[in-house]
């Protein structure tokens, strides 16, 4: 079930951290000082290899299990060292790019550090409940219901698509067979509810019976001949189905917050440079003069159109 079902808020200050592809539900971490290596009597723990795992293991392959996941980091782990020490005797750590790209990391596990521990806290039954109680009560139970239809482009081809089915044809039979509608494999869309159809097609719809067929029906995709198989009243989902989205939500919403209250607690100011001229990449347009009257974006549509539902 998406984050839409519950209740809303505004994410934008949490784009620094979903830019890094994170919600930040840190699991607890368990100390584990065993010394697995050393390299000139420096040890590598089972520490290193658990950080270095959090690092490279979703790009490790799925194939690599155990024993052999643990070696090939450790071994990841000894070439980095050695390459690291190479590197730092080489004065590679004293460039302005490299100091730059070591604060930026060093900022980037801060932050990861302080979202875990707002996760942590948050992530509570009692805030997750709540945040599932205010969304099962602004979602009170829908009717739904389970349908094929036909699709064709003509009203004449519709009709003839029905006079077989009245004859006795099986409703899927024909649907395959002639349907211009190649998602719905013998014309089955599902469950849905009213709102989910363009209006014409749901309004035929949920006038029938389970086992009853529309007389075509016009939309702006075609012509429609739609058979109803079930109906029922569609539910809030029970708590332990989505309980893992309301502690993400739940989560998302505690560092959301706690963002907006540093911004708006810091004095910040965008140093931005003023935009280029529309016109200025264009060669020869130098000479012509600039439509004051027109605003850049005078020919773009203030609102585009929603997208129109399909069946």
């Amino acid at each position: 079930m998406p984050f839409s079902k519950f209740a809303r808020f505004d994410a934008r200050p949490l784009a620094l951290a979903f830019a890094l592809g994170a919600v930040f539900l840190i699991a607890p971490a368990f100390a584990d000082g065993k010394v697995l290596a050393t390299i000139d009597g420096q040890p590598i723990t089972q520490d290193d290899v658990n950080v270095a795992l959090e690092d490279i293991g979703p790009g490790l392959p799925q194939s690599l299990e155990g024993a052999e996941r643990e070696k090939y980091v450790l071994d990841y782990l000894i070439d980095l060292k050695l390459v690291a020490r190479k590197a730092a005797a080489d004065k590679l750590d004293s460039s302005p790019e490299f100091a730059r790209k070591a604060a930026y990391t060093h900022d980037k596990l801060l932050m990861e550090a302080l979202l875990g521990n707002v996760a942590k806290s948050a992530a509570t039954e009692d805030a997750e409940r709540k945040v599932y109680d205010e969304a099962a009560k602004a979602q009170p139970p829908q009717e739904e219901i389970h349908a094929r239809h036909i699709l064709v482009p003509t009203e004449a081809e519709a009709k003839a698509a029905l006079a077989r089915i009245k004859a006795g044809e099986d409703f899927a039979k024909v649907a395959s067979e002639i349907s211009k509608d190649p998602g719905a494999q013998g014309g089955d869309l599902g469950w849905f509810t009213k709102d989910k159809m363009v209006p014409e097609f749901a309004e035929a719809a949920f006038k029938l019976q389970p086992g009853q067929v529309s007389d075509p029906v016009k939309t702006q995709f075609g012509w429609h001949i739609i058979k109803v198989e079930e109906r029922r009243m569609k539910k809030f989902p029970p708590f332990e189905q989505v309980k893992d989205q309301a502690a993400r939500y739940v989560v998302q919403k505690a560092q959301s917050e706690l963002i907006a209250q540093l911004r708006e607690g810091a004095k910040i100011v965008r140093n931005e440079p003023p935009p280029a001229p529309a016109d200025a990449a264009k060669p020869g347009d130098a000479a012509k003069p600039a439509d004051a009257s027109k605003p850049a974006d005078a020919a773009k549509p203030a609102d585009a159109p929603a997208e129109q539902k399909k069946p």
